[in-house]
């Protein structure tokens, strides 16, 4: 059960990275999650807790102590923006993020999903 739930540190982290991917130029959001479509379809008022939505990024560590983090990150992009170029600027912005957090870590394996456009 602990490798499905992430520990505070890396749910703050998760959040950090969120926040990190929301800030990128042609971003539109992160991939929503199950809670936030539910609350759409319920026609709710997303009255969240102000943080980002952490759903589009999963953060796991790698297979030994010494090893970097392995990060998914699935986002929506606006359809002005060309997606590679985003992708790779997600990727960028990522992989610096981590390596200014941990600097004596090796870099960290970044995977970009676009999942759509809006």
């Amino acid at each position: 059960m602990s490798a499905s739930m992430p520990s505070a540190a890396q749910a703050v982290l998760i959040e950090d990275v969120a926040r990190v991917v929301e800030g990128v130029p042609g971003v539109a959001f992160l991939k929503p999650g199950l809670a936030a479509r539910l609350r759409s379809a319920l026609g709710r008022a997303g009255a969240g807790t102000g943080g980002p939505s952490t759903a589009g990024v999963r953060l796991t560590p790698g297979p030994h102590a010494a090893a970097g983090w392995h990060v998914d990150v699935q986002v929506v992009v606006v359809r002005q923006a060309r997606a590679v170029e985003v992708a790779r600027a997600v990727r960028r912005a990522v992989e610096q993020d981590l390596a200014v957090r941990f600097p004596g870590r090796p870099g960290s394996r970044v995977t970009v999903t676009i999942t759509g456009q809006v």
